[in-house]
């Protein structure tokens, strides 16, 4: 039994980790090629720019997240009709809120600006960043949505496929348009947009394909895809995620935030340990969504063993892949900056914090997995109060060791935010899942 369910994560988890290493590749690719512009400034920028696309995005998760949860819950209580409706909801919704975040970019801009306060050289370069980037918001959300239904059918490779092809595009793209046409800045954000298209329009085209394998045989019908109960469970989840989704922001804006109050380059040197972090959370995220496709399936088929053996074999894995990247933080970390960037003083300023990024897969590996298992039994409200518990726990430790300790105080706040939300999550998880 345990066999049949570690070779059921791997089928999940292997493609769905390959997939989430390819997906930060674009941040990756948009700040490597920036720190080869000359200035901690070009670095800078992307970092604030990305963070403000991390907020907004981040936010709408729950397109993905839901998306997925519903799916696999739909899958395992074999309801074709709806497995069909819900990725159709959910592309629906995402243009919708897309195009609210076009119509408030100004405002969206100007909030953040203010409240990060950047220098003057990194403002410059990230609005400029920024007004191109902020196009790719319909292809960006409703890729969000269509990666969440592949994921909760169990189908990994899908979103792995989509995401090599728009990172190649996005290297290319990006290499051409800053080294060929020497747009600067502005080319590395066109390239990504360009990418972002490419993923939406290729998932949009294997999801078509896969509807005629799974197609129900009853007829879908328009009113259908909004009936007041299907929206009303889509936003019941939604909401839960949503705000769990707003502290997460809130801390990861402050975070780059309080490294902007230090300079540039405690700035460009945060930026740069986040993304390490960033690499980490996408392998174990991996992990994690195996979690929604098995746990959602089990639920939508009433099955509680297969609950608890999916939840010991996902630990498992989450334990193996923590001891892993502690070991290569510890003892490559300073040349993985290296990779980002070579200018000698943001690697300089970056290696005197590289010893946080190691206790980071310790601290957190427990609340990917459960996040993961929450999703997919669409049991959000758990996943909402051990983010709140876990945010106030982050600000009041920052406020209490940032004035005596300055950025390592940041960065104890921060880790043990991360190892927070995983204990809350397991008291909720064994008192009221399993009870």
């Amino acid at each position: 039994m345990s066999f049949r369910y570690h070779r059921r994560i791997f089928a999940i988890a292997v493609p769905s980790t390959l997939t989430c290493i390819t997906v930060p590749l674009l941040s990756f690719a948009d700040m490597s090629i920036a720190g080869r512009l000359g200035s901690a400034s070009a670095i800078g920028a992307v970092a604030v720019g990305t963070t403000i696309f991390n907020m907004i995005y981040w936010i709408f998760a729950f397109l993905r997240m839901g998306t997925s949860g519903l799916t696999a819950q739909a899958f395992g209580a074999k309801n074709s009709v709806e497995i069909e409706l819900i990725p159709i909801r959910a592309v629906s919704i995402a243009f919708f809120l897309a195009i609210i975040i076009l119509l408030f970019q100004q405002p969206i801009y100007q909030f953040t600006f203010l409240v990060m306060k950047p220098s003057t050289d990194v403002t410059i370069m990230s609005k400029s960043y920024f007004s191109i980037c902020v196009w790719g918001a319909p292809a960006v959300l409703g890729l969000y949505a269509l990666t969440g239904w592949f994921i909760g059918m169990g189908k990994a490779q899908p979103p792995l496929y989509i995401a090599i092809l728009q990172n190649l595009i996005n290297i290319v793209m990006s290499l051409y348009l800053v080294f060929v046409l020497h747009m600067g800045i502005r080319g590395i954000a066109l390239g990504t947009v360009i990418a972002s298209y490419t993923g939406f329009f290729s998932a949009f085209i294997i999801a078509f394909s896969l509807f005629k394998c799974t197609h129900s045989k009853e007829r879908l019908k328009f009113v259908e895809i909004f009936q007041k109960e299907s929206m009303h469970s889509f936003f019941s989840v939604g909401r839960d995620i949503f705000l769990r989704t707003f502290c997460l922001v809130c801390v990861t804006v402050f975070f780059t935030s309080a490294g902007t109050r230090s300079g540039d380059n405690i700035l460009a040197a945060n930026a740069l340990l986040m993304q390490l972090f960033t690499l980490y959370s996408y392998f174990t995220d991996g992990i994690a969504n195996a979690g929604e496709s098995l746990a959602g399936q089990a639920a939508g088929s009433f099955d509680v063993i297969a609950l608890r053996r999916i939840t010991s074999d996902l630990f498992l894995w989450g334990i193996a892949v923590a001891v892993l990247f502690t070991f290569v933080y510890l003892c490559f970390g300073e040349q993985l900056i290296a990779l980002f960037t070579d200018n000698n003083t943001v690697q300089l300023t970056a290696s005197h914090y590289v010893l946080w990024v190691a206790f980071i897969p310790t601290a957190s590996f427990a609340a990917f997995v459960y996040d993961g298992i929450f999703i997919g039994l669409t049991e959000t409200r758990y996943m909402l109060l051990s983010m709140l518990s876990a945010t106030v726990v982050f600000f009041v430790l920052y406020v209490t060791l940032a004035p005596h300790f300055a950025n390592n105080g940041l960065w104890a706040a921060f880790i043990t935010y991360l190892l927070t939300r995983g204990i809350v999550q397991h008291v909720f998880y064994k008192k009221s899942i399993l009870k």
